[in-house]
């Protein structure tokens, strides 16, 4: 198979992920499904936040990329343009229906939310129903270099169907939060960053080349970190180092820590769900956004 090289329009990406190819491949996703992911069932139908798509423009776009057309999924008010535009990274389930409520949500406060499936090319992670298997099979594989070039794509389209590009935000839950950090030291125009209990450290590899803590002095915009106290993948002396290394840069990024709340806290399908962390960061997001010119 022939190799292809991923390249982003921002002037600082070989800086961020130098050196890195990719080997074309085709697009294993080519359309969303509706539900939610099958390694979360059974969904906690109690607690589950259903938003309404009555006067917004929702559902699926194609976004042309460096090796094709990956899909994700789109909301925005039925009325008006030049919305700000909020990129949306998922956990490692994929763009499924949790994350088509984050966007729709968002649309209701007047954005434009995009949410990719950066995981097209590897798999489709709503249709397997272990854990490990996702993490092994799917997520492994995907290059941080490409997630940054896939997300300025998503930019560019944006730009060509009504956003304003003054007004770029990203926002990322889980593994999307990781991605967070990291586009916000990727992308010079962007304007705001929300973090999900995002992973801040870890191994490093030819994919995964930078953390987010070797990033904190490289930050382009700020990031609000939203981080549960007793989340057992994420050690809160990583959380403590990521601020630490925040203020010693002088940067304008903060981090905000539930101290009884586990991993994925804000997802009300999932047991894990706290009703009452989940309800404050969507607040401390809205207003750290609007501090932050969204």
């Amino acid at each position: 198979m022939s190799k292809t090289t991923t390249r982003s329009n921002n002037p600082d990406f070989a800086s961020l992920v130098p050196n890195v190819t990719f080997t074309r491949r085709a697009f294993v996703i080519t359309m969303l499904g509706a539900g939610f992911a099958l390694a979360t069932q059974p969904v906690m139908a109690e607690t589950v936040i259903k938003t309404s798509a009555e006067g917004l423009v929702a559902g699926e776009i194609k976004v042309p990329v460096s090796d094709g057309e990956m899909v994700a999924y789109r909301a925005q008010p039925d009325k008006g343009d030049n919305f700000s535009v909020i990129l949306v990274v998922s956990e490692i389930f994929g763009v499924h229906e949790h994350i088509a409520d984050i966007c729709r949500r968002l649309a209701k406060l007047g954005y434009m939310a995009i949410a990719p499936e950066l995981f097209a090319r590897y798999g489709d992670p709503r249709k397997i129903s272990g854990i490990q298997d996702i993490l092994a099979n799917i997520v492994s594989k995907v290059p941080d270099a490409q997630v940054m070039s896939d997300l300025d794509a998503c930019e560019a389209w944006a730009k060509d169907h009504g956003g304003d590009m003054h007004r770029l935000a990203i926002t990322g839950f889980c593994w999307g939060g990781r991605i967070t950090w990291l586009y916000a030291a990727h992308n010079p125009n962007l304007k705001a960053a929300v973090a999900w209990y995002g992973r801040l450290g870890g191994v490093v590899s030819e994919l995964t080349p930078r953390q987010p803590l070797d990033l904190a002095a490289q930050l382009k915009a700020p990031v609000l970190g939203l981080y549960g106290g007793q989340d057992q993948g994420i050690p809160l002396d990583d959380v403590e180092a990521m601020r630490a290394a925040i203020r010693k840069a002088g940067g304008k990024s903060e981090i905000h820590v539930y101290p009884d709340a586990p991993h994925a806290f804000n997802a009300d399908y999932r047991p894990s769900y706290r009703k009452d962390a989940a309800e404050d960061g969507w607040k401390r997001m809205q207003a750290w956004l609007k501090k932050n010119g969204m």
